[in-house]
């Protein structure tokens, strides 16, 4: 078999610290040989960024250029329409069929999971890994109760493909793009929150004022 690969989206407008903690702490945990970070294009689930796909690109090479276990992966860029994620699955499967897949996800994000495009066929495809901060335990839908306990993982099952759901504690840093943002147009210190190397970028290209 294969690595085992992670897959984390986002808008990352900008990428931070509470993006790539917690990622690294999925990669530990479950052991993956590395995480794709990929960027959406479309969202449909989100307002559209504010930076553009080019610039956003720009900031995750920087945010990573150190850490060979994260790769920067463009795909969704370059596809037309919302960035479904069933899609990027679909896609990154066809290259790795014999790799573990895991769509890494905020407890946020997988409480509206049922809203997704071809949300029942994600776990043809990959394992989901629900990211919980320490003090939270993922709500589950009453609609999807049933479907998340059947495809609970359980120890040993690390070595399958795709097709369970992996709860995982992972660091709690209360940053968010949003506030991030604000710092900025305010013209307010955001150091700290994410790498040096990307609030330079954001200075030299004057974004988010």
């Amino acid at each position: 078999m294969s690595d085992s690969i992670g897959i984390f989206g986002g808008t990352f407008d900008p990428i931070h610290f509470g993006h790539l903690r917690p990622a690294l702490d999925v990669l530990e945990q479950l052991d993956l040989e590395r995480i794709h970070l990929i960027p959406s294009a479309n969202p449909p689930h989100r307002e559209q960024p504010q930076a553009t796909a080019e610039q956003r690109l720009t900031m995750l090479h920087l945010a990573v250029k150190n850490s060979a276990q994260f790769v920067v992966d463009d795909r969704e860029l370059h596809r037309e329409g919302p960035s479904y994620t069933f899609d990027t699955l679909l896609s990154l499967r066809e290259e790795f069929p014999e790799s573990p897949l895991y769509l890494m996800l905020g407890t946020d994000a997988f409480a509206y999971i049922q809203t997704w495009h071809r949300w029942d066929e994600l776990l043809d495809l990959a394992h989901l890994v629900v990211m919980e901060r320490p003090d939270e335990t993922a709500e589950i839908p009453t609609e999807i109760e049933g479907w998340y306990q059947q495809h609970l993982a359980i120890e040993g099952e690390s070595n399958k493909l795709a097709g369970k759901i992996w709860p995982v504690k992972v660091t709690q840093l209360a940053i968010s793009a949003t506030d991030i943002r604000a710092k900025i147009s305010q013209g307010l210190n955001p150091q700290f929150l994410l790498p040096d190397a990307v609030i330079q970028i954001i200075g030299m290209l004057g974004l988010y004022k």
